[in-house]
């Protein structure tokens, strides 16, 4: 029984559409299933009205012929089309896959990388500051330190001029009230200091040569009787420095402490 495929206008035959010649030239149906036949059919509406034109014109098999080459090679250019609209869609799958790739490596860069860098970095800049502002305290300790150390000092200055200065006024008013006294008072206080002076360069020598023409003591007692010598002199010399006499003067201070 024929089938047909149904047009807007008329029924049309399946044998029409779906034709190929065999071995001895003859068009033959391919045998296609009903399915097939349906969801190929929607390729071959543009032209089934030429095959009616072409069968009612004589020239059916001619016709036909050309009329499915040319839909075989439409057909053929439009699955082309879409094999590369499909490679055009992996491609772009594939760019997409490598841009998620590309964003996950970046994420594992940072989160392996980056951020401990910049944690590192961070500790490094807080023990940085910490050190700054320790330093700072610790030289401003210091100047404190120093400030206070120096007012300290300027104040032991003053005090100890204040000192002298209380100490010479005392002495002045006292040479005043005493005169020859005081200044006997004064060079008694510094004899001692005047004998160790003289005998200071003895204390250092290592090694005393004395020469003697034969007669006197020899020795360490001819050393100790120069240097007492030396020392009974003392008065007489201070004498004739200061015109001060010093046994005189203790005789005056003795005469008037009885007389007190």
């Amino acid at each position: 029984m024929e089938s047909y495929w149904r047009t807007s206008s008329r029924k049309v035959p399946w044998s029409y559409l779906y034709l190929y010649r065999d071995q001895s030239g003859c068009l033959v149906e391919n045998g296609l299933s009903e399915e097939r036949k349906q969801g190929q059919a929607q390729w071959l509406t543009p032209v089934i009205p030429t095959l009616w034109e072409a069968e009612a014109g004589g020239s059916r098999d001619q016709e036909i012929e050309t009329i499915l080459a040319h839909t075989v090679a439409k057909t053929k250019q439009q699955i082309e089309e879409q094999r590369v609209q499909v490679q055009v869609v992996e491609r772009a799958q594939q760019v997409a896959v490598q841009e998620q790739e590309i964003a996950r490596r970046e994420k594992e860069l940072e989160a392996r990388v980056r951020k401990p860098a910049e944690a590192e970095r961070y500790k490094l800049e807080r023990l940085a500051e910490a050190e700054k502002s320790q330093l700072i305290m610790q030289a401003e300790a210091e100047a404190e330190s120093v400030r206070m150390r120096g007012e300290a000092e300027a104040f032991a200055i003053g005090a100890r001029a204040r000192a002298e200065a209380e100490q010479m006024a005392k002495k002045a008013e006292a040479f005043q009230l005493y005169q020859e006294a005081a200044q006997l008072d004064m060079l008694l206080e510094k004899l001692p200091q005047v004998a160790e002076e003289i005998s200071g360069p003895l204390t250092s020598a290592n090694k005393i040569t004395l020469v003697s023409s034969g007669s006197g003591t020899m020795g360490a007692a001819k050393v100790t009787g120069e240097v007492l010598d030396i020392l009974t002199r003392l008065p007489e010399s201070v004498e004739r420095l200061t015109g001060v006499s010093i046994s005189q003067v203790r005789s005056q201070v003795g005469a008037e402490e009885q007389n007190c």
